[in-house]
C-alpha cells in the first residue's frame, strides 16, 4: 500500500529530501522534517519527523518527533512521540517511544521502551541539548 493516502501531522511541511538513487553517509542534524528515499548511513536527529520512504534503506540510528518506516531500517529508533512501521516496512534494532504501530506485513525485530508523554518530551529535550 502507498504512503501517498496516508495524513501525517505536519504534512506538507518537508524541509529535507534524500532523493532515490542518492547514497549518502555521515551525521544529519535538522530541526525540520526529514524524508528518505534513496541510502543513508550514519546518524539522523531532528526536533520534527522523520520519514523512510517505500524503496529507502536506512543504517542509523534516529532521533525525531515522530518516524514513519515504509522502506529498510537497521539501527536504533528513538522518538518522543509515535514510531509507525508500515506495511511492507522493516525494522531490526531497539526502540524508545511514547506509542509504537506496526501495521500487518510490516517486520521488526528488537526490544521496544514505551515511554510516558512527559518523560518522551524530557528525555528528547536531553538528547538534543
Amino acid at each position: 500500500m502507498s504512503m501517498l493516502g496516508r495524513k501525517k501531522p505536519d504534512e506538507g511541511k518537508l524541509d529535507t529530501l534524500i532523493g532515490q538513487g542518492t547514497e549518502i553517509e555521515g551525521v544529519l542534524r535538522s530541526t525540520g522534517s526529514i524524508r528518505i528515499e534513496g541510502t543513508f548511513s550514519g546518524k539522523l536527529e531532528t526536533q520534527g519527523d522523520i520519514t523512510i520512504g517505500e524503496q529507502a534503506l536506512a543504517k542509523s540510528d534516529m532521533q525525531a518527533r515522530h518516524v514513519w518506516i515504509a522502506g529498510q531500517v537497521i539501527g536504533n529508533v528513538q522518538t518522543s512521540g509515535t514510531l509507525s512501521i508500515l506495511q511492507g516496512g522493516s525494522l531490526r534494532g531497539d526502540v524508545s517511544c511514547h506509542a509504537l504501530v506496526i501495521e500487518e506485513g510490516a517486520f521488526f525485530e528488537g526490544k521496544s521502551h514505551m515511554l510516558q508523554e512527559a518523560a518522551a518530551t524530557k528525555e528528547q529535550k536531553a538528547k538534543t541539548q
